[in-house]
């Protein structure tokens, strides 16, 4: 079975995918994460973003691995390193490149051959596996958004100023919502849930009473 969790940032995708996955004893693919680790390996070579073709050819030799919830990239652990606030503002730009795209829907589909998956992004449900058993799309109120990435910030010791927060959130949704290739939108059979006044936990629960209903309904066939 594959379950998918999309949605803009800070909604929660990426926990709530997490522990779901744990929970149902199923994969957990965190997408955003790929796109993060190619802006991340942009920033180190110096590669000029609105120079697409550079860009495109970045993931073509990288390997990118998940293993015990960390990111490995050609052999290093960058979990931390691809959240800073540099690399986000540039993820958002990698992930409108259309080779780029190409290449980690490839992964993405690959990743999922075999095995039951919880799979979190902005196209898993539009584009990557649009025949998913179970699709979600989570959201929350922008202020709510932008405080829960202040606060993962905070942990991180990196203090931003939550106007700051906001018009960078809006100027990501604008570009994800608007772009050419795999805009943001909730697939057509998706589930939509608004996370403002739950907690991530409830989040995880609500869904894990949704697959599990789907799987004891698909074993009665």
């Amino acid at each position: 079975m594959i379950v998918t969790i999309d949605g803009p940032a800070g909604t929660g995708k990426s926990t709530v995918a997490r522990i779901l996955a744990t929970r149902l004893g199923f994969e957990f693919l965190n997408t955003g994460a790929m796109y993060r680790a190619v802006a991340h390996v942009c920033l180190q070579r110096q590669v000029d973003l609105s120079d697409a073709d550079a860009v495109g050819r970045i993931p073509e030799g990288l390997e990118i691995v998940f293993s015990n919830n960390r990111l490995i990239l050609d052999g290093q652990d960058v979990t931390e390193a691809i959240r800073d606030q540099q690399v986000t503002q540039a993820a958002s730009l990698v992930a409108a490149n259309v080779q780029v795209r190409q290449r980690l829907v490839e992964l993405q589909r690959s990743a999922a051959r075999g095995v039951s998956l919880v799979t979190e992004g902005r196209d898993q449900g539009t584009v990557v596996f649009s025949d998913a058993e179970c699709k979600f799309f989570l959201t929350a109120s922008p202020q709510e958004r932008a405080q829960r990435r202040q606060r993962e910030l905070l942990d991180r010791g990196e203090a931003i100023a939550l106007e700051e927060l906001m018009a960078q959130q809006d100027l990501r949704d604008e570009r994800d919502e608007t772009r050419a290739c795999s805009p943001l939108v909730p697939a057509t059979d998706a589930v939509v849930i608004d996370t403002t006044p739950m907690t991530l936990e409830e989040v995880a629960s609500y869904l894990e009473g949704l697959v599990r209903k789907r799987l004891e309904a698909a074993e009665m066939f």
